[in-house]
């Protein structure tokens, strides 16, 4: 069986209204999220750790649907878009890169990996190798298709996860702390490919707490603050030089020097 892929033209991709979502019912993740996002738009979700951006992100997959208030996805409320084989489709449309790559990688070889989400749509074989000898190339990792995942260094494992969710042709592209735990050289080869994939018309969210990162891959801000709420929404040419808004969000210490080091 294959599955079409959504149809959707709106270029309202999500909208999400006083939205909340709790843990177990009773831990409070997120907390009176109003949200808009656009087709197209390169977003970042800025914040500390514990402040619920990755949680948010998981509620724009999917994963979880909010506890209170609505969300829509791609024309859809979200409980309807997740049941089924909507969900299938979904999932299609919406791809999330986890922030640990060994959660992706299970296969015997990178190509079987970033294989797996096409074989299951149901696509031939001359269009399965198709995608993904074209998301290898995306991510330059055509070289490793037939390493081993656990040969893979840490960006390489990261480019592998990513290249497995652009095989599947995604609407949206959901990165969670893609540039967590890599070193300086690996971390701006990565940053460097997800601008490129905003360049070329993906809407791509990413959450991270490195500032120094923002101002390539981001067109827009949401500052997440420690109350689980948006603090701020606005372009990196505002958030970045705003000190009392960092400050306020745990991003940088009010005693330190100020964050002089970005370019935007």
């Amino acid at each position: 069986m294959s599955f079409e892929a959504i149809s959707y033209t709106d270029t309202t991709i999500f909208e999400l209204q006083n939205v909340r979502y709790l843990y177990n019912g009773r831990q409070l993740a997120l907390d009176g999220i109003d949200l808009t996002i656009q087709r197209g738009e390169q977003v970042v979700l800025l914040g500390a750790n514990g402040s619920g951006k990755s949680t948010l992100l998981k509620l724009l997959d999917g994963i979880y649907t909010p506890s209170s208030g609505s969300m829509r996805a791609l024309g859809q409320d979200i409980q309807a878009a997740t049941v089924g084989e909507e969900a299938f489709r979904f999932h299609q449309a919406i791809g999330l890169v986890f922030q640990d790559p060994d959660i992706q990688l299970f296969s015997a070889t990178v190509f079987d990996d970033v294989a797996f989400g096409p074989l299951q749509m149901g696509l031939s074989q001359r269009e399965v190798k198709e995608r993904c000898d074209e998301a290898l190339e995306l991510m330059e990792i055509t070289h490793l298709a037939q390493r081993a995942p656990f040969e893979l260094s840490g960006g390489e494992k990261k480019r592998a996860a990513i290249a497995s969710v652009l095989s599947l042709k995604p609407e949206v592209i959901l990165l969670d702390e893609p540039t967590a735990a890599l070193d300086p050289r690996t971390k701006w080869v990565l940053v460097n490919l997800i601008r490129k994939l905003g360049e070329a018309g993906k809407t791509v969210i990413t959450t991270t707490h490195e500032l120094e990162i923002v101002p390539v891959i981001a067109r827009r801000i949401l500052v997440m603050g420690e109350d689980r709420r948006i603090l701020a929404d606005g372009v990196p040419e505002y958030i970045l030089k705003n000190r009392e808004l960092l400050i306020k969000a745990n991003l940088i210490h009010e005693h330190l020097h100020q964050f002089g080091t970005i370019q935007i």
